[in-house]
This record gives structure tokens, sequence and C-alpha cells, in this order.
């Protein structure tokens, strides 16, 4: 490790354009996507600001750590699908979810009423085919000027990327899992 000095002077010039809502991806093959879109519901939320999550991947009946403390503090949280690929018996019963679930965040996104709307996960429903990429385009150019929209998963669309304001790509370095250590509660759920 290298010792740095401390800059003793601010490293850049306050931006002095106005204040919009924004398009923010977590994307990449390393952790912490939807956890840094967590994060960010949290500060909104502290600020008195509405928040909405969507999990596109996640069964409406989820009970994860997320979950139970967002019903705790008051941030609504909807699972959309109904798990992972692997984990589904009916491929077209999940697509189908995805689409209507599409449907209700389209429809919070475009209504105004919250300051952040979170898309977790919404990566894979786009590159499976589930979801018609042009309608979550068209969204979120034509969103209300407020409205945040944070979207989270792997292999995030190009056309998302080239959209959106803020993107973010987490590279796994190392991870527990490759070394044979299971997911565990309150870490990875």
């Amino acid at each position: 490790m290298q010792i740095e000095t401390p800059p003793s002077e601010k490293p850049y010039e306050k931006p002095e354009g106005e204040r919009r809502g924004l398009v923010i991806v977590n994307t990449g093959d390393g952790k912490g996507k939807s956890t840094a879109a967590f994060g960010l519901a949290l500060r909104a939320h502290g600020r008195g600001k509405a928040v909405k999550i969507f999990q596109f991947m996640k069964v409406p009946s989820a009970r994860f750590g997320e979950h139970r403390m967002f019903e705790q503090i008051g941030i609504p949280i909807e699972g959309l699908g109904d798990g992972f690929s692997w984990k589904s018996q009916d491929l077209e019963r999940s697509a189908q979810l995805a689409r209507e679930g599409w449907e209700k965040a389209r429809a919070a996104i475009l209504s105004g009423e919250h300051f952040l709307v979170v898309l977790d996960e919404i990566t894979y429903p786009l590159i499976y085919g589930w979801l018609p990429l042009d309608s979550v385009l068209e969204t979120l150019r034509t969103r209300p000027r407020e409205v945040h929209v944070v979207l989270t998963g792997r292999r995030c669309p190009p056309e998302i990327v080239e959209l959106s304001d803020t993107v973010t790509e987490m590279q796994m370095v190392k991870h527990a899992f490759k070394a044979g250590v299971p997911a565990q509660r309150g870490i990875e759920d």
C-alpha cells in the first residue's frame, strides 16, 4: 500500500446545472448492485422522499432481509417474478410475470408520485427477451423530470447505458462463493 497525502483543496468544481431526476445503472459481475440501489432508497426515504422498489426476479411472497427492513420503515417493495430462471418451472409464466410487473413499474415511474423508483434485477428479463427494451427506453426518456430511476443487474443493455446519467460497473475481484463458501443470510439475501 502506498501512503498518500490527503487533498488540501476540493478536487472538483461544483456543477452549475439544474437539478433533475437521474437514471442510474448498477451493473457488472461483482456484488453490490442491489445493495447500492437499496442504499439510495434509504437515503431518499431518510429525506422524506417517496420511494418504490420493484424486484423483477423475486417472488411477491419473498421475505429476504431487505423486505423485512423496508416493511418496518415503510418503503414499499414488490416482488414481480417467480425466482431466477434455473428455479422456474415455467419460463413462459416467468416472462408473463415480467411483462405484468413492467406495466406496474412503468405506471409508477410515469405517475410522478415517487422521487425514486428502483428496478432491481430488471436487466435479466430484458436480456432474456421477456421485456421490450423500447418500452423501457421510452419510459426512461419520457418520465417526469424530477423522477430518479435506478436499474440493477448484470449485462445491462448498451442502449440503457447510453441513455443513463450515472453507470457503475461492479467488478468481481474475489468472491467467497467461488472458494466454496455458501451464501449466508443477512449478507447475500
